[in-house]
């Protein structure tokens, strides 16, 4: 890149706003709060927000969406949000405090679970949603992107692992996330997918103890790393070595809170059972 090239490049990204990843502590005792101890989970959600960069038409504004697209499954993970609260809650009493960092931004600015020379990761259309203001994007309309909202939030969560680590812990990671019931017309019969990647020690822990959950709990459903779904454990966990895992829950089963407060109570003793028979915590 020539000089000229690379100082525009460096104030583009100087005025460009950060969205970096929203960071909410638990306690050993499962109140909220920054502990004394380390904690020993970093639960991680990725599509937690539909908001978009209404205020930044640099970062594709409102991006052309209407009210139902927003609202859909398309702009983030319903009810995932509020399980990964709970499961932080009642798992920070048994892994010594916990860790949540989640998305400012809907996934269809930025996709934070995909890389960026992925086609996914500023999608011009999401299964039967198009987004308009994902089409014919540039590659300056990409670095900026990649710049404000990828960058800060992956960023973000490595120094919250840094500074567990630094402290003496190395975090269990699981990545939470929550799919449609019916996808392209087809409609899904799993209602608790777990997924790995390359280490399938936590994985299959988990598969063990959801036997008895009374979910239908399927290994690599609906989604596998096969298909590029495992981009965050893969570049926060793998280096580190730390224990992960990816779980999936049907979103029709934590539409509102006291879905997925009951949720929770349900797969956190799952989590528990399956951290404490790994080591991991």
């Amino acid at each position: 890149m020539s000089q000229p090239a690379q100082r525009a490049a460096n104030s583009q990204a100087l005025s460009l706003p950060r969205f970096d990843g929203v960071v909410e502590q638990w306690r050993a005792d499962g109140t909220p709060g920054v502990g004394e101890t380390p904690a020993g989970v970093v639960l991680i959600c990725e599509h937690a927000s539909n908001t978009l960069p209404v205020d930044y038409p640099e970062l594709g504004g409102d991006l052309g969406l209407d009210a139902d697209t927003r609202a859909s499954h398309a702009a983030y993970d319903i009810g995932a949000l509020g399980l990964a609260r709970g499961l932080a809650a009642r798992l920070a009493r048994v892994a010594g405090g916990a860790v949540l960092v989640h998305a400012p931004l809907s996934r269809l600015a930025y996709d934070l679970n995909r890389a960026p020379d992925h086609l996914a990761a500023m999608p011009p259309k999401s299964e039967l949603h198009l987004v308009p203001g994902n089409q014919n994007l540039t590659p300056a309309d990409r670095v900026a992107r990649t710049q404000a909202i990828c960058q800060p939030f992956h960023a973000t969560v490595a120094s919250e692992i840094a500074q567990l680590v630094a402290r003496g812990r190395r975090p269990a990671l699981i990545a939470v996330h929550s799919f449609t019931p019916v996808y392209f017309g087809q409609t899904r019969d799993v209602e608790f997918g777990v997924i790995h990647d390359d280490d399938t020690t936590l994985t299959m822990a988990v598969m063990m103890a959801a036997k008895d959950c009374g979910l239908d709990t399927r290994l690599n459903e609906p989604y596998s790393a096969a298909g590029d779904v495992t981009h965050t454990i893969r570049l926060h966990a793998v280096p580190m070595r730390l224990s992960n895992t990816m779980l999936e829950i049907r979103n029709d089963l934590i539409t509102d809170a006291p879905a997925q407060d009951a949720m929770a109570e349900r797969l956190a003793p799952v989590l528990a059972v399956a951290l404490r028979e790994t080591g991991a915590v």
